[in-house]
């Protein structure tokens, strides 16, 4: 039987107390399983705070969309751990620079750049050092992993990229120039770079999953496969048929 550690988003309190009343909590050192209760943003959170140990993650959905968990069920739950699927996901790594120095993150759904003020952002794209955009006029501009593509990246209208996809998409945020330009899809080696354009009129910010930097004055980004996590979905249910299904929902 697996050891288990239970962590919950304030709101799933009363879960987890359930939870803890119908299973041992090891803590989270001995564990071999965290099992977190809430929404896909408390995922992510979790994702974050066991970065390095190398422990699998399983979600169960107590906040609102929770595309990244499992159905939320008191009951069963070591046969379900049991019987998982496995999906190993790698971040993105976000250098950004500033007038203060540098600053990085990690991102496992996106790192997206928005503007700040009501002036529209001016942004160049750069891809593997070469200008694919000398200038971008829009809201922002985002990569978003195979993972985040059904989540902020979906909404802008990007992509929605198997779980296995050695790709990353790169998607415009509301562009005004290029009117038409819908995105790129890139091989996950790319390394790609933002430069801000008439930064003190024009202010961006950056922000990796929940992470923001404010007042970019470029930005790098690229997949680190040297970080790697796992998360555990029920068996016929796994991301990628998560992922495949969204593709034909409503």
């Amino acid at each position: 039987m697996p050891a288990l550690h239970f962590t919950a988003a304030p709101d799933a309190a009363e879960a987890l107390a359930d939870m803890r009343r119908r299973h041992k909590d090891t803590g989270a050192e001995k564990a071999d399983i965290v099992v977190a209760l809430g929404g896909d943003g408390f995922m992510l959170q979790t994702l974050h705070a066991f970065l390095g140990t190398g422990k699998p993650i399983y979600g169960m959905n107590l906040g609102s969309v929770g595309f990244l968990m499992n159905e939320y069920r008191a009951d069963n739950l070591i046969e379900r751990l049991e019987a998982a699927e496995r999906a190993v996901v790698h971040p993105l790594r976000m250098t950004a620079h500033t007038a203060k120095g540098k600053t990085e993150a990690l991102a496992f759904n996106e790192v997206s750049l928005l503007r700040e003020t009501r002036q529209a952002a001016k942004i160049a794209i750069l891809v593997d050092d070469k200008i694919r955009i000398a200038e971008l006029i829009c809201d922002g501009v985002l990569v978003s992993t195979p993972t985040g593509s059904t989540a902020y990246n979906l909404s802008a209208h990007g992509p929605i990229l198997p779980i296995d996809a050695a790709l990353l998409a790169l998607t415009p945020i509301s562009a005004f120039r290029p009117r038409r330009w819908r995105g790129a899809l890139l091989p996950h080696r790319a390394r790609v770079r933002f430069e801000i354009r008439e930064s003190a009129k024009r202010p961006v910010s950056a922000v990796a999953d929940d992470f923001e930097v404010r007042d970019v004055s470029a930005i790098d980004v690229a997949e680190d496969r040297t970080v790697a996590m796992t998360m555990l979905y029920d068996a016929g249910h796994n991301l990628d048929e998560r992922i495949l299904a969204e593709q034909f929902s409503d």
